[in-house]
């Protein structure tokens, strides 16, 4: 006997999302398009905040070195560092090699995703997609699903009126 589907927030939005995608794209060159386009935009914001730390830890290491070098200078300063020009923190050097790791993977991600693409699938076998994309995820809004969710969960669609 299969388990309940886990009722916490965050797995009903996942099922519902999981659900929309399916229903929003329900053949094999949607799915496939759009993976595409998830990877992409996973690759291109992760290297952009990737850059933006890096930018971020450059002006950082740069603070420093802009000041006096003489012992003079360093005598003015104190044996400590000033708090203001503090090392980086070592969290951000791991979130920064995080990302790297992030990227990494996205990259072999694409490249495995590549060879998806090769695939092309006939209009019967598409037309088998759709037939069971409407039965993984029928529409919410439709009337019947509504009738027969409050039939099983004896909840109503709408605010009572009294």
């Amino acid at each position: 006997m299969p388990e309940e589907p886990c009722q916490c927030p965050d797995c009903q939005r996942f099922y519902r999302e999981h659900d929309r995608l399916i229903r929003e794209n329900p053949t094999l060159r949607q799915q496939q398009e759009l993976n595409w386009a998830a990877l992409q935009s996973f690759r291109t914001l992760a290297g952009r905040v990737m850059e933006e730390l890096q930018k971020q830890a450059d002006a950082a290491g740069d603070a420093p070195a802009q000041q006096p070098s003489t012992p003079a200078a360093a005598d003015a300063r104190g044996a400590a560092v000033a708090p203001d020009a503090a090392p980086e923190p070592d969290s951000l050097q791991q979130a920064m090699a995080d990302l790297e790791n992030i990227n990494a993977h996205l990259f072999s991600i694409e490249a495995l995703m590549e060879r998806i693409f090769d695939v092309r699938m006939p209009e019967e076998v598409e037309q088998k997609f759709r037939e069971v994309a409407g039965e993984l995820a029928p529409d919410p809004l439709n009337a019947d699903r509504l009738r027969l969710n409050r039939l099983l969960h004896q909840t109503p669609d709408l605010p009572d009126r009294s």
